[in-house]
């Protein structure tokens, strides 16, 4: 079949399943495939593609029409300026959480920092691209997230511990100057949950309890046992939780609160600072 043929029957297939970014996608799935570069969607329409590779493209665009996220089939997300491998095990780096990564910034983020529930290891690797001096750690509850990060450090080159625990729970005396996290805060039900995509990820990667906070609340009960003094919390939490975290924060004895908003407009991420009495 031809490359421009396979590539008209890819957007067709795709056109019908309602994805809106049907042309996009099935570009870009046929490059993955073909492993041609982008030049090729308007130099190559002529050649032969041969039957294994039709045959696992159409493969491909049928588990994507499905509504299987881009990023599970090709094995690949890119996020700040990193290139990482994800899978089912984590869920797929968002452009939203690159607002954690602004704000961790312009706190001068140092010292000894701790990643929450890591995942693919996007936050904690790209904080120690950018600042390679910090002594970083990732944690996860799940042993494949941890086998990802790590592999994910290696392909970046980058120099982060990653250990198995739930929260806290593998740091009894560690203390640390900044936590990050970006933790479950959708609402036990709500309706995006089966949105395209999103209904392939792990459900316990997004979802906290009857209003979203349930991991938030023992992270910020938690958090000042694990804070050097003056060390600062910071967590991605959903388009309607600041207010609510704010008040957590208070409640818990940290001071100097502050928000940042994504690029949507929408309060993204709050921290706050802990000193010991």
């Amino acid at each position: 079949m031809r490359f421009d043929a396979l590539r008209a029957w890819g957007r067709e297939y795709l056109k019908e399943s309602k994805l809106p970014s049907f042309k996009l996608d099935a570009d870009l799935l046929l490059l993955h495939v073909t492993g041609k570069k982008e030049v090729a969607l308007f130099l190559d329409g002529h050649e032969e593609v041969d039957d294994t590779l039709c045959s696992h493209y159409k493969d491909l665009i049928k588990k994507r029409a499905a509504g299987y996220p881009y990023a599970y089939i090709t094995g690949y997300k890119d996020f700040w300026t990193l290139t990482l491998k994800v899978d089912s095990s984590t869920l797929i780096p968002r452009p939203d959480t690159e607002t954690l990564i602004e704000a961790a910034l312009e706190l001068d983020i140092h010292g000894r920092v701790l990643d929450l529930g890591c995942g693919s290891g996007a936050i904690i690797l790209a904080l120690k691209k950018e600042r390679p001096a910090i002594e970083a750690t990732g944690c996860d509850r799940i042993k494949k997230a941890i086998e990802l990060s790590k592999s994910n450090a290696l392909l970046n080159h980058l120099d982060v511990t990653f250990t198995q625990s739930s929260w806290f729970d593998a740091f009894d005396n560690e203390r640390f100057d900044f936590i990050v996290s970006n933790p479950p805060y959708i609402k036990e039900g709500d309706k995006n949950l089966d949105g395209d995509g999103v209904r392939f990820e792990p459900r316990s990667a997004l979802t906290s309890g009857f209003d979203g906070l349930d991991d938030i609340r023992e992270i910020i009960h938690k958090a000042p046992l694990h804070l050097n003094n003056g060390g600062y919390l910071m967590l991605e939490h959903g388009y309607d939780q600041a207010e609510a975290i704010k008040e957590l924060f208070l409640e818990h004895g940290f001071v100097n609160t502050g928000s940042k908003k994504d690029l949507s407009g929408i309060v993204r991420v709050s921290y706050a600072q802990y000193f010991k009495e």
